[in-house]
């Protein structure tokens, strides 16, 4: 454990020393593929650290902060785009927090220049006004009726206008939220010891479980500090999964939006953008959803291989694949009715979670579970455990 320790240290030191160059470097060579091939060097180094890990706990998040976000941000910068380009340009330590962590601060609208939502309505490009709209919603929240859009996250609409109490109150929820999820998922990584007298059915439900809680608590681990100590206002990582009506709902709006918000510039908008004026604007949404899901698979395929070391079976590629055709469907649905019918959320809540833990046990775990992996998450854990109790006497 503790070799593990001094690898991922060692490795962390390194990502942040090399986003010197990239700040005081890279962003004075003019954006376009000059400065992309002067980043090169760095999307390699961040290719390879994660190599340097054995653990599943440590190099998970490492693989998916540095190999995926980090690279797809650098990208995104290489063109002037991104978090990393916002204007006016950040400061140092916020271009390392947002290069290397699965953080999105929060944008205030300047008070001198408010939204003119008169000024939307009536301009006569309709270009403009789609590009306006592609940048407020999500890849997933297109083309929704308008009852829809607007009641999506109605937390978000009023969030302005709450006042210190209910602020507060919402903030204390959100922390008794947080210690219950530690709580289950201590109590799942428990109840495995006891699996050979549960159902298959039942061990499915806790994996199901224990990959949100484990994902959205490292996400919210990790923005902690920078929260507390630097004072980052941070968009939130996870929209409470469970409550998801539709997979649009799950996968644009709820589940690990870190990763939405960066698959939205890298490959939604440029497919759609590219293929809307050769194949037509139905055509284009759904290429582009089928994309985004795709490379999404692909991105998950490569982590399968950091953490297994195996080639690659493509049944996780699979699992999006399927996402993305079926979310195009929904999507191609619901604006046929245009809001006629709907189903009640008491009955396309349950479905939607039930076609992903299906599909889920169908695809995306078998590769997981043929390689062990569950069962060395589950002794990682025990050792982190015990480790901590450890160093801290407890």
């Amino acid at each position: 454990m503790d070799s593990e320790l001094f690898n991922f240290i060692k490795i962390w030191i390194t990502a942040t020393t090399s986003l010197v160059y990239c700040y005081y470097v890279v962003s004075l060579i003019p954006r376009g593929i000059l400065r992309l091939l002067s980043l090169l060097p760095i999307l390699y180094l961040f290719c390879i650290l994660p190599l340097n890990l054995s653990s599943i706990l440590l190099g998970g998040p490492t693989i998916c902060y540095l190999v995926w976000l980090g690279n797809f941000k650098l990208i995104l910068f290489s063109f002037g785009q991104g978090p990393l380009s916002p204007q006016p340009s950040l400061s140092f330590i916020h271009f390392i927090s947002v290069a290397l962590l699965p953080i999105k601060i929060k944008q205030h609208p300047s008070p001198q220049s408010p939204p003119n939502p008169q000024k939307n309505k009536t301009s006569s490009d309709p270009s403009l006004k789609s590009s306006q709209n592609s940048k407020n919603n999500t890849y997933t929240s297109l083309q929704l009726p308008a009852t829809a859009k607007n009641n999506s996250n109605p937390s978000a609409n009023s969030n302005s206008s709450q006042d210190p109490d209910s602020k507060l109150a919402k903030s204390l929820g959100k922390k008794v939220l947080f210690v219950l999820k530690v709580v289950l998922l201590d109590v799942f990584i428990r109840v495995y010891d006891y699996r050979q007298d549960l159902h298959p059915y039942v061990i499915w439900t806790l994996y199901c479980c224990h990959v949100y809680l484990a994902v959205e608590l490292v996400l919210a681990i990790t923005a902690a500090p920078l929260r507390a100590i630097l004072g980052f206002e941070m968009e939130p990582q996870f929209n409470e999964p469970y409550l998801a009506t539709s997979l649009q709902d799950f996968w644009g709006r709820r589940w690990n939006l870190m990763i939405s918000s960066i698959l939205r510039p890298t490959v939604f908008y440029p497919v759609r953008r590219i293929s809307t004026p050769v194949v037509g604007k139905f055509w284009g949404l759904q290429l582009a959803y089928l994309a985004t899901f795709l490379v999404s698979g692909l991105m998950h395929e490569i982590i399968y291989y950091y953490v297994t070391r195996v080639s690659p079976t493509w049944e996780v590629t699979w699992f999006f694949v399927l996402h993305g055709v079926c979310t195009g469907v929904e999507v191609a649905a619901k604006t046929a009715v245009n809001g006629r019918f709907r189903l009640h959320r008491a009955v396309s809540g349950p479905l939607t979670l039930a076609f992903v833990a299906v599909t889920g046990a169908w695809l995306f775990f078998p590769q997981i579970l043929r390689n062990g992996v569950d069962h060395k998450v589950i002794g990682e854990h025990k050792i982190l455990v015990n480790f901590v109790r450890c160093k801290l006497s407890i």
